[in-house]
């Protein structure tokens, strides 16, 4: 468990009690800032990493505030103000669930020792947490929103009521959850649900594109009208909600919406407290006896679909990467980002009716990428691997293991996604040929990708959230891109059948043959890649272990 940091904390002063007693919200405050501080003292890179992310959510604030000050007087700036105010008390709710890092005092478990009752430390921390950015960037986007929606002396007054009550109620409710999955946000699979955070933003704007093109396509805001009516009556937004109601005149409706936004602060004070002090009395995992040996050797025992892998090395390597897979944070990362994103662009383009049936393809190419710095993503466990290859054959069995993994999950992926994509464009004809297309695509990825793992190797940080090391970026863009260009060239006879097939005249009848052609096109390409890659990958060994170590 991290130390919290003592230097320059502050000593407190003794209290009206008598020197025994403390005020503890100033000293938890003045910590917070002692925190900030010493950590920016720690190097000139954080301190800059720091003042560059203040400069650029201070200036995004401003604009934002700017913007809805201009949208005061418009039809649909109630409807905006009361979704912008819901999506941010969203994104209080699930950040520290991916960045529980990125606040010390974020873990109640480090005060555990101290005698300290819950309801004075739930007040004390509620202050803490006012002091920093994201507070900062809510009370902008807060003060923004109702200037745009109030009218009146009476609205203003509300106002000023609406902005402390949700503000309170964001910075309440990501303590909360961050109270809650604090035993989570401390153990491994925590650190896996920090990294699938790139997931989520990828999704994430994946459905933003998509609603701001619906939006786009309707000429107007009036599709917001509906879910705004259900937002305002939702904390935080309902806040912003009665501001508005009061500029109409609905103060009864405006006294609703205050009290709901006033009882989910209650409620979620309370919900914390209650949290820390099971957080503060309860044992954890760590002094329960450990796990029965019966079941431990139940656990260790190799069945279900392991049974069905090849006996010998290949079998052994599939399920060793497949495990990876499912339990290193960085891999099932890369995993769920693709396997994300090679469904989204297909099919939301098919929804949208501007998509086309090649797009299926897209699949293929996102999980492709993941043969590419293969020895990379074992980082400095690849020694153990690295023992046990001693001659292109061992090699060339590794390579074979790797890229059988790679399959099990690739195949049946790319199929389902051509599938949905075709079924929504109503182009099952075309299926055949983009299957074909697909398979030659995966297999020119699966040939390049064994070749630059051994050539051009990188090491993967195992810690936060950068993909390659600094030294090794240079590298890094040279084996996935050169490796993406190579990949396309080899696809390219396959994508000029499919155009020949495509302009010929009577060629649509015969466009079935790319599915089977495509196949056997991309199992040549895998199996010549393999062969090729092993002699290189047994030659270089000591500088792929050197180059997937430095991290």
């Amino acid at each position: 468990m991290t130390t919290v940091p003592t230097t320059d904390v502050p000593a407190a002063p003794a209290g009206p009690g008598g020197p025994g007693t403390v005020r503890l919200t100033p000293l938890v405050v003045r910590l917070k800032l002692s925190l900030l501080r010493n950590g920016l003292r720690q190097s000139a890179g954080r301190r800059a990493v720091y003042l560059t992310s203040l400069v650029l959510v201070s200036l995004f604030a401003v604009l934002q505030l700017l913007g809805l000050i201009a949208l005061r007087g418009n039809a649909h700036a109630d409807s905006v103000t009361v979704l912008l105010l819901a999506l941010m008390g969203l994104g209080w709710a699930v950040m520290p669930l991916f960045f529980p890092g990125g606040d010390e005092t974020l873990d109640p478990t480090r005060l555990v020792m101290l005698p300290l009752r819950p309801r004075p430390l739930v007040r004390a921390l509620l202050a803490a947490s006012l002091v920093g950015i994201g507070p900062l960037f809510t009370l902008c986007l807060l003060v923004g929103s109702v200037i745009s929606v109030a009218h009146g002396a009476a609205a203003f007054a509300v106002g000023v009521l609406a902005v402390v009550l949700g503000l309170l109620v964001c910075v309440a409710l990501a303590r909360a959850v961050a109270a809650a999955n604090t035993r989570l946000l401390t153990s491994r699979k925590g650190r896996d649900l920090a990294v699938l955070s790139g997931l989520v933003i990828a999704v994430g704007a994946q459905f933003v594109n998509f609603g701001a093109q619906r939006l786009g396509a309707a000429g107007g805001l009036d599709p917001l009208d509906p879910v705004a009516a259900v937002l305002r009556w939702v904390p935080p937004a309902a806040a912003i909600g009665a501001v508005d109601a009061v500029s109409e005149g609905s103060y009864g409706r405006a006294a609703a919406q205050l009290l709901l936004s006033a009882a989910a602060l209650a409620g979620l004070l309370a919900l914390w407290t209650r949290t820390l002090t099971r957080l503060m009395t309860a044992p954890d995992a760590s002094t329960l006896n450990a796990a029965e040996p019966a079941a431990r050797e139940k656990a260790g025992r190799a069945g279900g679909p392991a049974r069905l892998l090849p006996a010998g090395r290949i079998g052994t390597v599939v399920e060793r990467s497949l495990r990876y897979v499912w339990r290193d944070p960085k891999t099932k990362s890369a995993w769920a980002t693709s396997l994300a994103i090679g469904v989204i662009v297909p099919v939301f383009n098919a929804l949208q009716g501007t998509g086309s049936v090649y797009f299926a393809c897209f699949a293929s190419g996102m999980l492709g990428i993941q043969m590419y710095n293969q020895f990379g993503q074992d980082t400095s466990a690849f020694w153990t691997v690295a023992m046990t290859i001693s001659s292109p054959r061992d090699a060339l069995a590794e390579l074979r293991g790797r890229a059988l993994a790679l399959l099990l999950i690739t195949l049946p992926y790319a199929t389902l996604v051509t599938v949905l994509t075709t079924a929504l464009l109503g182009a099952w004809a075309k299926l055949p040929e983009v299957l074909g297309l697909s398979f030659a695509l995966l297999g020119a990825m699966l040939a390049t990708g064994a070749w630059s793992s051994a050539r051009f190797p990188y090491s993967i940080p195992q810690e936060g959230y950068k993909n390659v090391v600094p030294a090794q970026v240079g590298i890094a863009w040279i084996s996935i891109f050169g490796g993406m260009i190579a990949a396309a060239l080899l696809s390219a006879p396959a994508i000029a059948a499919a155009i020949w097939l495509n302009v010929s005249a009577g060629g649509e009848d015969r466009a079935w043959l790319l599915l089977p052609a495509g196949a056997a096109y991309g199992t040549a390409l895998t199996v010549l890649g393999l062969r090729l890659a092993a002699p290189r990958t047994a030659a270089r060994l000591p500088e792929i272990l050197l180059a997937v170590s430095k991290g």
